[in-house]
């Protein structure tokens, strides 16, 4: 039969659920507008799209490797306790393994059809916990990286879901990738990121807007402390230089052993394994960070600890 548009708006208005959904449980019983409430109340829909509107800022961020295939997502929930359900722990787990198994990180996640059940889309799954476990729950982000074939991806999670980093490195010679300190070397730098948060791996790769905006503040500051006008350049050239080594892994401090750089333990490592070693890209993902307006610094806490290994 003609479900008509009106019905289904009014079918969304008093239920919160989606047009598509509304539309299927119209459909389902033929028209009937007090079963399609019901309809949606049986599976769930209704109650899912009212939390929708729920801030979740809480949730985990889960990174796995399987093979040469890597995986980092931040999944989000209202409360911290709901991220230790084994049911939202189930929900993290099946979107990871969809993201390794079914998605080249492209295209609307939730319009996929989920790689263990093809009949259903990743977002049916989704609303389907979202009912089941009571809060709202967003999958906020993912990254996927496939290994170099003289590659290796590692993945580092910290504080039980707060902060997670995936990281590539390769080895100039193919029989290197396999040798343990390669790994140990991957384990460690990831560790870094997680501490220091580097914005890029060499100062090339930082946005030229990025460099310039600083630039700017930092000749604002010292003009306004009274520095000559004619030191000005001088100084902030230095700073300048002091603001990219901070922020670019390669020149940073390793964490572990701040008498060296990163750089410096890529060297180490390469001598070691009789081959070049080179960090090929990484990802770090701060759980909540951009979400809440106050953010906890799990970044000293990190490096605090790091420190003490």
């Amino acid at each position: 039969m003609s479900i008509s548009a009106t019905l289904v708006k009014e079918l969304r208005e008093k239920t919160n659920a989606g047009m598509m959904d509304c539309k299927k449980a119209l459909e389902a019983t033929s028209g009937d507008f007090n079963a399609a409430v019901e309809w949606l109340r049986v599976k769930g829909l209704g109650a899912a799209a009212k939390k929708a509107d729920r801030i979740a800022a809480e949730g985990t961020v889960f990174a796995q490797v399987i093979g040469n295939t890597g995986v980092i997502l931040e999944i989000n929930s209202e409360t911290d306790f709901v991220a230790r359900n084994d049911g939202f722990k189930a929900l993290v787990s099946d979107v990871a393994h969809h993201v390794l198994n079914a998605v080249n990180a492209v295209g609307d996640i939730l319009e996929q059809a989920f790689h263990k059940n093809p009949t259903k889309k990743v977002g049916d799954m989704l609303k389907e916990a979202i009912a089941t476990i009571g809060e709202n729950i967003v999958i906020r982000r993912f990254e996927k990286y496939n290994a170099a074939p003289n590659g290796l991806v590692h993945t580092y999670i910290h504080g039980e879901g707060k902060i997670g980093v995936m990281i590539e490195v390769t080895a100039s010679k193919p029989e290197a990738v396999s040798n343990p300190e390669l790994k140990t070397f991957a384990q460690d730098v990831a560790l870094h990121i997680a501490a220091m948060n580097p914005m890029a791996i060499s100062s090339d790769q930082i946005p030229a807007e990025v460099v310039a905006k600083e630039k700017e503040i930092l000749t604002a500051k010292n003009l306004e402390s009274g520095k000559k006008p004619e030191m000005i350049e001088k100084i902030v050239d230095g700073q300048i230089r002091k603001f990219l080594a901070e922020n670019c892994l390669m020149d940073q401090a390793f964490v572990k052993n701040p008498d060296m750089k990163v750089s410096d333990l890529a060297k180490s490592v390469g001598k070691t394994i009789g081959a070049d070693v080179t960090i090929k890209r990484f990802v770090r993902f701060e759980l909540g960070a951009g979400i809440e307006k106050k953010s906890n610094d799990f970044a000293a806490e990190v490096a605090a600890q790091m420190k003490g290994h």
